[in-house]
């Protein structure tokens, strides 16, 4: 971290926390600069000034400066990013030498690729390039009989933290874990630290590791779009790659290791920047690029529009516009080596022209990035963050429905050679597609009402067998000039689907919020699977798992508490989103926390073994 930065952190720290009332200086900053979109509710991907109050002074001013936020915030002063990010943001409590639980020295030279934690690990957004999200019994070291029996044997927490999005990945006895711009190494048997680097930048994506032989890297993907890599050993950097030229990309998709290369999507946050007044909407499209996993180089990039942006038509209600745009990959790629090829998920268009490879499954070689074939799901599908808001100034004519991929597809053999690709996408709809016929559509089952919040979020998981998905279609109550609060009567519930015919074969009501306030009993999270069990989480904080044979609930812990944490950094569960559970060598290891959406804050990585 450069001097300056750490001395204006430091700053921060020391300020009180102050409202209107005591600092008219930071008000009058937020109603000029940041109350258009944060009280007049702008749509799901902008958080309302509720949201930004769970969040601490140094995320914030982070945000600003190296987040999603950082176009807004370079258009104010360093003064005036000081002022706003106390007056919006909670106050910070005392922190703890984030290394206080070191690991001995001596334990910290290597990674080992196989030991007690179980030689398969889980090294990425899946445990394998299928994206299954499943762990194999070997693998796994836990057995479905014995998950009623896990307990909790560590927690640690991460300093300056109020949501717990990127996955952690477990490779060698480890536990490579991301912070808000932090990544740390831990035992993955105690929790001790090995190593933390500071990235820099808030990230979005997942950890994924990279064994090259001699050197072994964590590899993920921040809010300027970077990719980055680090040395699994020390934390020191390798190498780091800017993805897109465009000002508002993101990465967001966890890369994939693959025989020396990472492949990863592209997506932007440019559909939230339509808000500002007068913007011209829109000019990114998102790729899937390979790149050499031990440079960084870029082997090939292709676009998921094969057109730039050009000035177009003006809107109905006189915007101008460029197009087409969107399209971006949230996404982890699905990789099969077999047939040279990787499969993606694409979002919405931003703006009109619409393009036949929006809210679409695209096929790409795997050597050269060639586009296969693409089948559109959701057609005519052009939605921005004007588009929820009363006067839909920059709001494509389309109008959305905003019915874009948020999960990866899940490759899959069935009897004989057919082959079926598994898409969950946001209308609440799982689709069977055949991979052999460019996508043709074999199924399709409807999960729940679905919306730009609702249907499957972050993705099911497969055991090969059956497909089991967890609903979100989250809620709100009626909203206010601070945003809305979670219904507790929407959202959630697992279901069991047949992959050869998409039947359903079985479906568990979601549980009941009770008292509990904030609250919702959707279940946005990535699932995670072994063999006979299941493992969600939800936005009540509750980590569940179910019995894939009936759907019955065979292990629940309310993660919603206060944790004495290994590193001495006080802990808090909340609401469980984002990255899914990751399962290994006999450990189930989990982020419980979320602010977002109306969600409980949290900053723990819980990890559970049987006793």
């Amino acid at each position: 971290m450069p001097f300056v930065r750490v001395l204006i952190f430091s700053a921060i720290l020391r300020l009180p926390q102050l409202r209107a009332a005591d600092d008219p200086f930071g008000a009058q900053i937020y109603a000029k600069h940041c109350a258009q979109c944060h009280d007049q509710g702008a749509d799901a991907r902008v958080p309302p000034r509720a949201a930004l109050e769970k969040m601490t002074s140094a995320s914030v001013l982070r945000a600003l400066e190296t987040g999603v936020m950082r176009d807004m915030g370079a258009k104010l002063t360093l003064g005036e990013r000081i002022a706003v990010a106390p007056f919006v943001g909670k106050a910070e409590a005392a922190k703890v030498d984030q290394l206080a639980n070191r690991c001995a020295a001596s334990s910290s030279r290597t990674v080992a690729s196989k030991d007690s934690i179980g030689s398969m690990g889980w090294t990425g957004w899946s445990a394998g390039l299928d994206n299954w999200r499943f762990q194999n019994a070997a693998g796994a070291g836990l057995s479905a009989v014995n998950v009623p029996k896990l307990k909790l044997k560590w927690a640690f927490g991460v300093p300056d933290a109020t949501s717990m999005r990127s996955q952690p990945a477990v490779f060698g006895g480890r536990v490579f874990l991301a912070g808000p711009a932090e990544v740390y190494s831990l035992d993955a048997k105690t929790g001790c630290v090995y190593w933390s680097t500071n990235a820099a930048a808030s990230i979005r994506s997942g950890l994924t590791i990279a064994p090259l032989g001699s050197r072994t890297l964590v590899v993920f993907g921040d809010a300027t779009g970077q990719v980055r890599a680090l040395d699994a050993v020390t934390g020191e950097p390798a190498w780091q790659l800017r993805t897109d030229d465009h000002p508002a990309t993101i990465s967001t998709s966890t890369p994939v290791f693959h025989n020396g290369r990472i492949y990863f999507g592209v997506s932007s946050f440019e559909e939230v920047r339509a808000v500002t007044l007068n913007y011209v909407c829109c000019t990114f499209r998102g790729s899937v690029q390979a790149v050499d996993a031990a440079t960084g180089k870029v082997i090939w990039k292709t676009y998921t529009i094969s057109e730039a942006a050009k000035p177009g038509k003006t809107t109905q209600r006189g915007a101008k516009t460029m197009g087409p745009s969107g399209a971006g990959v949230w996404t982890t790629p699905t990789l099969d080596p077999t047939h040279n090829a990787l499969y993606v998920t694409t979002g919405d268009n931003y703006s009109e022209p619409v393009t036949n490879t929006s809210d679409a499954v695209i096929a790409m070689a795997l050597d050269t990035g060639k586009i296969l074939w693409s089948k559109q799901i959701t057609e005519g599908d052009a939605y921005n963050s004007t588009c929820p808001l009363a006067e839909k100034a920059n709001c494509p004519d389309a109008d959305g429905p905003d019915y874009d991929f948020g999960s990866s597809p899940i490759l899959m053999r069935l009897n004989g050679n057919r082959r079926v690709l598994v898409l969950a996408q946001k209308s609440a709809m799982l689709h069977g597609v055949d991979p052999d016929q460019q996508g043709k559509i074999l199924w399709q089952a409807k999960v729940g009402q679905g919306g730009t919040l609702g249907g499957i979020q972050w993705g099911p998981a497969t055991d090969g067998n059956r497909i089991y998905v967890a609903l979100s279609d989250i809620g709100f109550t009626a909203r206010t000039a601070t945003g809305r609060n979670p219904d507790p009567q929407r959202g959630g519930g697992m279901f069991a689907f047949l992959p050869s015919n998409g039947e359903r074969i079985w479906m568990t009501a979601p549980a009941a919020c009770g008292p509990r306030m904030p609250c919702s009993p959707a279940q946005s999270q990535a699932v995670s699977a072994i063999p006979g069990a299941v493992f969600s989480g939800s936005n009540d904080g509750h980590f569940r798992a179910y019995s894939t044979v009936d759907g019955k609930v065979i292990w629940d812990y309310d993660t919603v508490r206060d944790y004495a944490t290994v590193n001495r950094v006080p802990g808090k569960g909340g609401a469980l989103d984002a990255g899914g559970p990751v399962i290994a060598g006999g450990m189930v290891f989990v982020g419980s926390g979320y602010g977002q959406w109306g969600g409980i804050p949290g900053n723990v990585l819980l990890a559970f073994a049987a006793e």
